[in-house]
């Protein structure tokens, strides 16, 4: 069972002149009032008996009073804590009677408990780190954030190159006409050489075919003389007529017109063969962001596993970007009300024996947010003493000039000595 005050008397402590209060035992006690009637000098008060002299109020003692501060809580481990006297020494007695010191106290009692203002005005990322540890997946929650931010920077640098790749591309001239390769002038001479070969031969077959028709004419006119010859001339020229039937000369035009332009292709080749290699560069890192971009998701994946399945000690909280959120809001969002809930579970996880929590300034919070908080800190079962600018029918006690409302003061009548067995305070009367 977690410990909680059953009971606390508080006398001269700030602006507190004598105050009893027996708080709920799950839910919300909350001490009301207007400003400077004492309120916080309560919380003080406990902080100060429980959590020892790092929390002593520099002024303790009540201005104007002749007494000494005494302070007497009783913890629902059957504990008694008491400061009093001059020095304000602590004594811790036990059930058994044994006297006991802060060693004991602080064995059961969680410091951020009695300062909750510590854990709200921390930074962001403390926070976090404060969850993190708590329900023990800090260590490896820090792998995957480095892992993230390290795939991060990568695709960042990548998605950059690819950017700049990519535009490149798009600047540098394309020509659709151009041949895939270079050309080269001495194929395109090879060819005309061919050609006008080829042209050569076809001009030596007409030359031949002239010829043998000169013979044949010289052969018709000695026709009488020659017939044998002539007959062999009429073959001859038969057969060079068939060689010579179907020639075509070709045109060289083209190639010419290739030559003389060489230059001019040969660099609309390269540039083609440029935007391609650009281009090629700009979609291999296209691939590689959305690589990187699919490992990202996959440790984010396993970052939100891995919370998901952490014992949240409230639903909705969790780390994102390394701070705190809850219901996927940042710190900073969070309305008030929902800082002070979030704040108390995680200070009731850092230590589950401590089961109370004291908490100023609950005026932020409307009746019905109070009304649900209170609600929440009974099903949680867990305590909370708190103060609340306010008198209305949500406080739980009223302080006005340092006593609680409905009490009645007692008068001093002379300064007594608080080291001497003097009468003691009792709640009721004075």
């Amino acid at each position: 069972m977690s410990v909680k005050i059953r009971q606390l008397e508080i006398e001269n402590v700030k602006r507190v002149k004598a105050v009893t209060l027996t708080p709920t035992e799950n839910g919300l006690t909350v001490i009301g009032g207007r400003n400077g009637q004492g309120k916080t000098s309560v919380l003080d008060a406990i902080a100060w008996a429980l959590g020892g002299n790092k929390l002593k109020p520099s002024e303790s003692q009540r201005i104007g009073s002749a007494a000494p501060p005494s302070i007497h809580i009783e913890l629902s481990n059957g504990l008694v804590v008491e400061r009093k006297g001059k020095s304000s020494a602590l004594h811790v007695i036990d059930p058994s009677g044994q006297k006991a010191g802060q060693q004991l106290l602080d064995s059961f009692i969680e410091k951020l408990a009695l300062n909750l203002p510590k854990f709200i005005d921390a930074r962001n990322d403390e926070k976090a780190e404060t969850l993190l540890q708590i329900i023990g997946v800090g260590d490896q929650l820090a792998v995957l954030d480095r892992q993230e931010k390290s795939l991060y920077n990568q695709r960042l640098e990548v998605g950059r190159i690819a950017d700049r790749k990519k535009k490149h591309a798009e600047e540098l001239a394309w020509y659709p006409d151009a041949p895939a390769e270079p050309v080269s002038a001495s194929e395109l001479i090879q060819r005309q050489q061919a050609i006008l070969a080829k042209n050569g031969e076809n001009q030596r077959k007409r030359e031949k075919e002239a010829y043998y028709n000169k013979v044949l004419a010289e052969a018709q006119i000695a026709f009488d003389r020659a017939k044998a010859a002539l007959k062999q001339a009429e073959q001859d020229c038969v057969t060079a007529r068939k060689a010579a039937e179907n020639l075509q000369d070709e045109s060289t035009a083209e190639l010419e017109q290739d030559i003389a332009n060489i230059d001019a292709i040969n660099t609309k080749v390269r540039a083609n063969a440029e935007k391609n290699r650009v281009q090629a560069e700009a979609d291999e890192l296209a691939g590689q962001y959305n690589d990187l971009t699919q490992q990202i998701e996959s440790v984010k994946e396993q970052r939100m596993k891995l919370l998901d399945s952490a014992d949240m000690p409230l639903p909705g909280l969790s780390v994102q970007d390394g701070e705190l959120t809850y219901n996927g809001q940042k710190w900073d969002c969070m309305s008030g009300a929902e800082q002070l809930q979030v704040a108390t579970a995680i200070v009731r996880k850092l230590n589950p024996d401590c089961g109370f929590v004291l908490m100023d300034k609950l005026e932020q919070m409307d009746p019905e947010t109070l009304a649900d908080f209170g609600r929440w800190l009974e099903g949680e079962g867990l305590q909370v003493i708190a103060t609340r600018v306010g008198t209305d029918d949500t406080c739980s006690i009223i302080i006005e000039d340092g006593y609680v409302k409905a009490e009645q003061p007692r008068v001093e009548t002379k300064e007594e000595d608080p080291e001497t067995d003097a009468p003691k305070w009792t709640p009721g009367t004075f």
